[in-house]
Order: structure tokens, then sequence, then C-alpha cells
């Protein structure tokens, strides 16, 4: 006899961790792990199945055709682009039997930047200059944009190919030194933008995350902000809090309204005091690293979209701002504190000035992911003696 839901996460990762951790708090019991490696989330004692499938859109129908057997309804929650875009594409074998938090009739457009920074454009929301590089000849444009510039992918490439996520360029001479790179990633296909940077650290990086439902209501939301990143101000999140102004809470949903998102969505920006603006960077279409910041100040977003797929009434929560509580990733703030000069004041403030401190992947009552996780930081900290080791 089939059991009645389930709730499929795809990708174990931190990410992925995190939206099992609060499933499982929140007494949800079938909770299922797909994953093309085996990742931390696979050693969590909180999933009732963990299934290692291939990186192709077909081994993840077969296996969710398979999950069906067992369950009536999957609620599935994608962890990375690449996974949204596999769902677009078997959307139609498995939506009779599957929540799929996005709207199918934009998720591809929308995760495009050059889109989102033309949403932008239409609502009034500020955004960096930004060109499109999508030919060699391209390419010289660039110089019309104030160094340094960044250069990004439009779409999340890394999932597929070899290509950097980020690549800053302080002067001309910083072109030309990397015009043959992007000669070579343009003739693959792949298409740039070429933004201002909008100075400050990775402390100056906001977000907000809502729950958009299939009906267009904004069900449950909160809002942060990075504290650091690693392994630069480029990077991905190491340190985060609750701490965001309001207006960040307004730009959010401005976005996800006017762009008709659906599911869970992460509009980020980063702080102008050149003109005292907040600016779009990028909108993450589904949970990135870092989200459990709402759950543990009193949003459930994660839960908010497992009731909403099952039919259930969700009930409103207001996020918890008048504590400073801080969510780390240990891993990266003892590599952070060990490779970057004088980042351990950044590691004082990020783990003890806090009301209350959590940290990524740690669960006493779970704690292998945790273990684990500490093995990479000990691999992590033996390369870095040996690059040191070798420069000296």
């Amino acid at each position: 006899m089939k059991i009645d839901n389930c709730a499929l996460v795809l990708g174990g990762y931190v990410n992925g961790y995190s939206i099992i951790h609060e499933l499982h708090e929140k007494d949800v019991e079938h909770i299922i792990l797909f994953d093309v490696t085996k990742k931390v989330g696979a050693y969590s004692n909180k999933i009732k199945r963990f299934v290692l499938i291939d990186k192709t859109p077909e081994s993840l129908s077969q296996e969710i055709k398979k999950l069906h057997q067992d369950y009536e309804k999957i609620v599935v929650y994608p962890t990375n682009d690449l996974e949204l875009e596999y769902l677009h594409k078997i959307y139609y074998e498995i939506k009779s039997f599957c929540f799929l938090p996005f709207n199918y009739e934009n998720i591809l457009e929308s995760s495009d930047k050059y889109v989102q920074y033309s949403y932008c454009e239409k609502l009034g929301v500020p955004y960096p200059k930004t060109l499109t590089i999508e030919t060699i000849e391209d390419i010289d444009k660039i110089s019309s944009v104030q160094y340094p510039v960044l250069i990004k992918p439009n779409k999340r490439e890394d999932l597929k190919v070899q290509v950097f996520r980020n690549l800053e360029l302080n002067d001309q001479n910083d072109l030309e030194n990397n015009r043959e790179k992007l000669q070579n990633y343009l003739k693959m296909g792949i298409v740039f933008l070429a933004s201002e940077v909008i100075p400050g650290n990775g402390s100056n990086i906001y977000a907000y995350v809502g729950y958009r439902s299939q009906s267009g209501k904004i069900l449950n939301e909160w809002t942060g902000k990075k504290l650091s990143q690693y392994p630069d101000d480029f990077g991905v999140f190491s340190s985060a809090s609750n701490e965001a102004p309001g207006e960040v809470l307004n730009l959010g949903r401005i976005l996800l309204d006017g762009m008709d998102i659906k599911g869970i969505a992460e509009p980020e920006f980063k702080y102008d005091h050149r003109d005292d603006k907040y600016k779009l960077m990028e909108i993450n279409l589904r949970s990135m690293m870092w989200h459990r910041v709402g759950n543990i100040s009193g949003v459930n977003l994660q839960y908010t979209q497992y009731l909403d797929a099952i039919g259930k009434e969700v009930p409103k929560q207001n996020q918890i701002k008048d504590k400073d509580i801080h969510f780390v990733y240990l891993k990266h703030e003892v590599i952070n504190t060990l490779a970057r000069r004088g980042y351990y004041r950044i590691f004082l403030n990020n783990v003890f000035k806090s009301n209350k401190t959590y940290f990524a992947l740690y669960d006493i009552r779970d704690i292998k992911p945790f273990l684990i996780d500490c093995k990479d930081i000990i691999k992590s900290l033996v390369s870095i003696c040996l690059k040191a080791l070798k420069v000296t």
C-alpha cells in the first residue's frame, strides 16, 4: 500500500542537509535524498532512503517514477540550477504525482541574469550597470563599463562545463590577459555578463527569501545578510545572519510578484554606499546554501512548501529580528582564517558576537554528517600547509 506523501531532496550538500534538518524538525517522516555523489546529507539518520543517480534528466525521471511506486505524492526540493533544468525537461512525465516548486512557463528564462536585470529595469529595482557578452567582438565593449568589472556566466554554466563563476578585471591589462580565455568560452556558446563592481566586501550582501505559491501568493518570507564569503568576497557563503533593512524585504516582494516567480526564490542584493541603494546581484530560484537562517530565526520556508504541496493550511510566520542570530559554515570559516590575512577578526565576530550561533551540519543527534565534513577540513588544511611549504 502506498504512503501518502514524501519529501524528495535533490542534492546532499549544506543546502540539501539544511532542508532535511528543517523538515525532520517539523515531523515530516518520509524524507528521501537523491544525489549524483555521496555527500554529507547521505549520512544523515533523518532520511528514509538515499538513492545515487546519474547526472542526466533520464536518470532523475526513472528514479522518481520508482519512488512513486511507494508514495502517492512527491514534494520535490531542488538545490541547484541544473536540477531545475532537468525537472523542467521531465515536467510532463512526473507532474501528475510530483509537486514541482517553480513556474514551468518562465523558469528557464528567469534563471538568466540578463533577464533578471531586464525586469529590474521594468520594475524600478536597482541593479549594476551590465552588458551582455555573446560574441568575440563583444569583448571590446567591456571597456565601456568603469573598472573594476566582474565577468560572470549569465547562467550557472559551471555545473555543466569547467568555467569560472566570477572573473574580476581591474583594468585594460587584465582584460587583455584574459581575452583568449573569454574567446574560447564564447566559442563554446557560453554567454557572459560584464557588470560594474559595487564597492565593499562580502558583508554588504543581503537576501530576501520567499515562498510564492502556484496561485501567486507569498506565504512566508525572511531576510538576512552574508557576514562573509569563501574563498573571497566573490565566493559562496561562509557565515550569515538574520540582519537586513526593510528595503530588502520590499525589493524582494516586487521581484517575486513582478516576475511571477513561484516556489522558493532568493533575490540577492549588494548595498552600494555611493548612491545608498541595494542593487540586485542575482536571483536564485531554489534554496541556496545559507537558507537555514530562515529556519533558525523563526520562518520555516521548506515546511511552508511541504504544507502547501499537500494542501494543508500554511501558518503565517514572523521572523525574529530583535536578536542577532548567526549561521556559520565552520569548514569555510576555518579555511578562510588560515588562508586570508587578518581574517581571524572576522572569524571571531561571526562565531562569537551574536545572541545565538548555529553551525551548518551540526546536530548532536545526527552527528555523522558533521564529522564527515570535518574530514574535508583536515584535507583542506593539509593542502594549505603543503602550498605554504612550496612557497617558502
